[in-house]
């Protein structure tokens, strides 16, 4: 997978657009910034977003070729962005450090997808805000349709709303939905498409009672 992303991140323009994903921009708008962790974060749209709205944005993927875009797109941006390159199984940060996570198309291979989700998670500060966009299960149908349609197409790297919940166990939802969107994103995401979004907030740990 790492030679088909750098391969696709290095043509010229962006091939998901400069501009931050729909549904991410309008939930992060008003959040107080503090420190966000952006997976699979590909070419930085996402990133250099977040960063201009003043939060401290880490962000990782496996392409090195993504990164060399997201570098440059922040300095047109004129902010600053702490990218890494890795597989997530790689990537390690410290426990209950970000106040935010932008879950937005990572699709990780299916027997690893819920694993890697409750990792990213742990890195996530209690009631820390979670802010996901990825396809469903059902859009293979509008994949069939439109090339450019986007998305895995392999069903299994693709969610259902009760996949969404076993994943994120540790989740109150403020609202998690299935929704056939109008994707314009670049070459990759354009036309119709249906996606799971959910916007929640990482539980608050139990307090431990003393014994008597």
């Amino acid at each position: 997978m790492k030679a088909f992303w750098d391969q696709r991140y290095s043509q010229k323009g962006y091939v998901y657009g400069e501009d931050p994903n729909e549904y991410f921009k309008n939930q992060l708008d008003g959040v107080p910034p503090g420190k966000i962790l952006l997976p699979a974060e590909g070419e930085g749209r996402n990133a250099a977003y977040a960063a201009a709205l003043g939060w401290e944005v880490y962000a990782f993927d496996i392409s090195q070729q993504g990164k060399l875009k997201a570098e440059a797109l922040s300095r047109k941006k004129n902010v600053k962005i702490n990218y890494i390159v890795g597989e997530c199984s790689e990537i390690s940060y410290p426990a209950n450090t970000f106040d935010a996570l932008g879950i937005i198309y990572a699709h990780f291979p299916a027997s690893r997808k819920t694993g890697y989700y409750k990792q990213l998670t742990s890195y996530l500060k209690a009631d820390g805000l979670i802010i996901f966009e990825a396809f469903s299960k059902t859009h293979i149908r509008y994949q069939e349709v439109n090339p450019h349609a986007g998305g895995p197409k392999d069903i299994d790297m693709l969610f259902d709303i009760s996949e969404i919940k076993s994943a994120f166990p540790d989740t109150t939802f403020a609202e998690l939905r299935e929704e056939e969107i109008d994707l314009q994103e670049g070459e990759y995401h354009s036309g119709k498409a249906m996606v799971i979004r959910f916007t929640g907030r990482k539980n608050q740990a139990p307090i431990q009672k003393k014994a008597l």
